[in-house]
C-alpha cells in the first residue's frame, strides 16, 4: 500500500482547514503499522482515504499497484471488498443480522458459494460459536467487535484497517481483542494499518509513526 502526496482540506466556519498536507506513507505486505495522534489529528480522516471511502483534496492511494482514484465509486468498492478489511471503534455491525448473518455478509458480496461454513469457522476461531444466532444487541461489546473482527478476516483481506479498535471496550476486554487481533493477522500474513491513540497497544506493531500538522514521522521523532 502507497499514499503519495495526500491532502485532505475542509472548510471550517468559512475557512479551509488542512487535515492532511501532502502525506506520503508506504506499507509493505505484511507489516503492521501504528498511526498514533491526539484527537482530531486526521487518523480516522487518512484511514477513510487509504480505503477509498473519502476522496482526498489532491494525492493517490495505490492498493495493489493499482490507482484507488482513478477508479469511479464502484470500482473502488470493487476493489475494497477485494483487498481491504476493517475494524471499527463502534463496530458497525447491522443490527438486523445475526452475529453469523454479519460475518457472512462480505463473504456473500464477495460471491462465496459456502459463506455459512467459512462465516462459522471463523466465528468458532474467535470463540463465539455459541453466538451464531445473536443479534448484537444481545452480545457484550467485547462480543460485538470480536464479531467485527472475524467479520474483517473472513474474507481474508490483503489489507486490514483499525480504527481505535479498543476504543469502547475496558481495559481487560480490550487487551483480549488485541491478542485476538494480532494473533489473526500473523495467522492470515495480513498487512495492517492500526490507529490509536493508546502508546501501549502502538508498541505491538512494527511500526510506530505520529499524525502531526497534516503529516506522519516517526513516533520517537522529538519535534
Amino acid at each position: 500500500m502507497q499514499a503519495v502526496g495526500l491532502s485532505k482540506q475542509v472548510v471550517s466556519d468559512g475557512q479551509p482547514l488542512h487535515i492532511l498536507s501532502g502525506l506520503d506513507l508506504v506499507v509493505q505486505p505484511t507489516e503492521s503499522v501504528a498511526v498514533l495522534g491526539a484527537s482530531g489529528s486526521g487518523k480516522s480522516t487518512l484511514l477513510g482515504l487509504l480505503a477509498g471511502l473519502d476522496l482526498p483534496s489532491s494525492g493517490k492511494v495505490f492498493l495493489e499497484g493499482t490507482d484507488l482514484f482513478a477508479l469511479d465509486e464502484e470500482g473502488r468498492a470493487e476493489l475494497r471488498g477485494r483487498l481491504v478489511g476493517f475494524v471499527f471503534q463502534s463496530f458497525q455491525l447491522l443490527p438486523a443480522l445475526s452475529a453469523l448473518e454479519n460475518v457472512m455478509l462480505p463473504l456473500e458480496l464477495a460471491g462465496s458459494g459456502s459463506a455459512r461454513a467459512e462465516a462459522a469457522a471463523i466465528m468458532e476461531r474467535v470463540g463465539l460459536s455459541g453466538r451464531l444466532n445473536h443479534y448484537p444487541r444481545q452480545l457484550s461489546g467485547g462480543e460485538q467487535q470480536r464479531v467485527a473482527i472475524a467479520r474483517a478476516f473472513a474474507s481474508r483481506p490483503k489489507l486490514l484497517l483499525a480504527d481505535e479498535p479498543t476504543g469502547n471496550l475496558d481495559t481487560a476486554t480490550g487487551g483480549r481483542i488485541i491478542d485476538l487481533l494480532f494473533e489473526l493477522n500473523r495467522e492470515q500474513g495480513t498487512t495492517l494499518i492500526l490507529v490509536t491513540h493508546d502508546e501501549s497497544l502502538a508498541e505491538r506493531c512494527a511500526r510506530r509513526l505520529r499524525l502531526m500538522e497534516g503529516a506522519l514521522r516517526p513516533a520517537d521523532d522529538p519535534r
